[in-house]
C-alpha cells in the first residue's frame, strides 16, 4: 500500500530537492527545466513552490510540450498517451520514466443537449473537434473502432483547446473530444457527455525526460520525481486542500477544479514492460491508420530505473 505522507514530510523531501540529491548530483546541475500543463500533480507541486530547483514552462497541450522537449527548451514534462508517440515519430529523443494509474473518465466527447445525439454513431457526417496528437486522438480511434466507423465517416476538425472551445460554444462543430480541466470547464448547462474513455482507453499520463537531463542532471531528475510522487499522494489524501491550492493556480472556480480532480487525479506509477506493451499497441494503431509516418519503437523508450521511487 502506498504511504500517505504528511505535509511536513513533503516539505522535508522538498529540502532534498533543493540540495540536488546530495552525492548523486553532478557538477553543472544548475536546475531542472520543467514543462507542465495546467492540471494534475505538476501544477500542485508548482502551486506549493516545493521544487525550488525547477524552472516552469506552461504549455496548452502535450504536443506543444513535446515540441519544446525536441527543441531542448525543457528537460522534463508530462503528457497524455498519444503525444510521446507522435513525438517519437517526429524524431524527438526522450525516455519515459513514470506513468499514472488509468484516467478513463478524464477525457470525453461533449455535445449539446439540443443536438439530440445519443450515441457516437449519431456523429456520422458531423464535425468533431479535437487536438491532433493529444490523448484524445487515441480516444477518437477507439470510438470509431467500437462503433464500426472510419475516420472518413466524420468531419475531423483539428483544433487546439483555445480554438475548439469557442467553436463548440458557437455551434461551429457538433462535438468536442477533450480532456480535463478543459472538459470540466465546458460542462455548462446544455452540454452533455456523449461518451468517455471507459472501456476504450486507459488515458494514462506519462513523464518524459530528455537523454541530456538523464545524463547531466540525474540527481535533480530523481529528487524531482520523489517530491512529485509525495505531493501527488498528499493531494489524493487531502482532496479539499488540493482543490483550494489548485483552483487559483489553474485559474478556474473551485467547483470546476473539484469535479475535474475527482475523476482525473490518479497516483503516479512505475513504467515496465506491460506499460511498454500498452503504448506500443497505441503506436501501432496510429501507424496502421497512417496518423504517424511509420512504425515507432515506443516500447524501447521505457526507462524503469526510477521504479523504486514509485512503488
Amino acid at each position: 500500500m502506498r504511504r500517505v505522507v504528511t505535509f511536513l514530510g513533503v516539505l522535508a523531501l522538498a529540502g532534498s530537492l533543493v540540495a540536488c540529491g546530495g552525492g548523486e548530483t553532478k557538477a553543472g546541475e544548475e536546475g531542472l527545466r520543467v514543462g507542465y500543463q495546467r492540471f494534475g500533480g505538476q501544477s500542485l507541486l508548482k502551486a506549493r513552490g516545493l521544487a525550488t530547483k525547477a524552472t516552469w514552462s506552461l504549455f496548452e497541450s502535450g504536443p506543444a510540450l513535446t515540441e519544446a522537449l525536441k527543441a531542448g527548451a525543457i528537460d522534463i514534462g508530462q503528457t497524455g498517451e498519444a503525444p510521446p508517440i507522435f513525438a517519437a515519430a517526429g524524431g524527438t529523443k526522450f525516455k519515459i520514466i513514470a506513468t499514472s494509474e488509468p484516467v478513463p473518465k478524464g477525457e470525453a466527447v461533449l455535445v449539446k443537449e439540443k443536438s439530440g445525439f445519443t450515441s457516437f454513431k449519431d456523429l456520422k457526417g458531423k464535425k468533431v473537434a479535437l487536438n491532433k496528437g493529444s490523448n484524445v486522438n487515441w480516444l477518437l480511434v477507439k470510438l470509431l473502432e467500437a462503433n464500426g466507423m472510419k475516420i472518413t465517416d466524420i468531419q475531423v476538425q483539428y483544433l487546439k483547446p483555445a480554438e475548439a472551445r469557442p467553436a463548440f460554444d458557437n455551434d461551429q462543430v457538433d462535438a468536442w473530444i477533450i480532456w480535463d480541466p478543459y472538459f470540466s470547464l465546458a460542462e455548462q448547462p446544455g452540454v452533455k457527455v456523449l461518451a468517455d474513455a471507459t472501456g476504450l482507453a486507459n488515458n494514462r499520463e506519462y513523464l518524459l525526460v530528455s537523454p541530456e537531463a538523464l545524463k547531466n542532471k540525474p540527481g535533480l531528475v530523481r529528487d524531482y520525481l520523489k517530491v512529485y510522487r509525495e505531493v501527488t499522494d498528499w493531494g489524493i489524501a487531502n482532496p479539499e486542500e488540493r482543490v483550494k491550492l489548485l483552483a487559483p493556480e489553474l485559474k478556474i472556480p473551485e467547483e470546476v477544479a473539484r469535479r475535474a480532480l475527482s475523476r482525473s487525479a490518479q497516483p503516479l506509477a512505475p513504467v515496465d514492460a506491460t506499460i511498454g506493451d500498452e503504448l506500443q499497441q497505441i503506436a501501432d494503431g496510429f501507424a496502421d491508420l497512417a496518423l504517424i509516418p511509420g512504425k515507432v519503437d515506443i516500447k524501447g523508450l521505457i526507462d524503469p530505473s526510477f521504479a523504486d521511487i514509485l512503488t
